[in-house]
């Protein structure tokens, strides 16, 4: 989580990305204002997690969408040769929806680097 955390900086310095947090601590404002001043995430909670595994990033993305009623994206696989997206069991309409508009802009990065006309970030 480390070097995806140093990646991520060096890569989007414009982003507020913090790492190796725990859950309670990523999603409390009053967690990160009392216990971490120092956070890049300042006084406001996480909005995207990202988890090492793809079983535990399942695990919780799954209890908060049923137990928060949370909207959730994914999972998406990156890193791989070929591009994975995968729709869930009893997928509603959104989550079709979003993870359709996820293939299409890989597709779109995928077409302009065989193009050459430049990357996708």
């Amino acid at each position: 989580m480390s070097e995806a955390v140093a990646i991520l900086h060096r890569e989007y310095p414009d982003l507020i990305v913090d790492g190796d947090l725990q859950a309670n601590v990523a999603l409390s404002s009053r967690i990160l204002t009392e216990e971490f001043p120092f956070s890049k995430l300042g006084d406001g909670p996480a909005n995207t997690l990202i988890f090492p595994f793809l079983s535990a990033g399942n695990i919780a993305y799954k209890l908060m969408q049923e137990m928060a009623k949370f909207e959730v994206i994914g999972p998406v696989l990156n890193g791989l040769d070929k591009s994975v997206h995968v729709l869930q069991l009893a997928s509603n309409v959104s989550e079709i929806v979003n993870m359709v508009t996820i293939a299409v802009l890989d597709a779109q990065c995928v077409e302009k680097r065989t193009m050459k006309t430049g990357t996708c970030r």
